[in-house]
């Protein structure tokens, strides 16, 4: 379960870092700073997903919290998203170093 949860994290990981890439050269092309709201990068990735997950977030969760913790996170940068799913998924599959350390008997 660890090993596919740090798997998810590198995945995450890459996934921000290609993210990031893709700002800054699109930064530097327009001369300012651009950041692209999650909300964009994943409807040019898979727009059916996206309005399936709005649909059925729609019709199961309270419309409060759909209109504001989910609006707010698709207002988000898409870098800085992976990075905090990547940090999450790497911290619940951490793994504590025993105590005693690695040479003892």
């Amino acid at each position: 379960m660890r090993f596919l949860l740090r798997l998810a994290s590198l995945v995450a990981l890459a996934a921000a870092v290609i993210a990031g890439t893709i700002d800054s050269i699109q930064s530097v092309a327009a001369s300012s700073v651009v950041m692209t709201p999650i909300s964009d990068a994943w409807q040019d990735v898979s727009p059916t997903t996206l309005t399936s997950l709005q649909s059925s977030l729609s019709y199961y969760i309270h419309p409060r919290f759909y209109a504001l913790i989910f609006q707010w996170l698709m207002l988000q940068p898409a870098f800085a998203v992976f990075l905090v799913i990547a940090l999450l998924l790497w911290m619940i599959g951490y793994k504590k170093p025993s105590v005693a350390g690695r040479f003892t008997a």
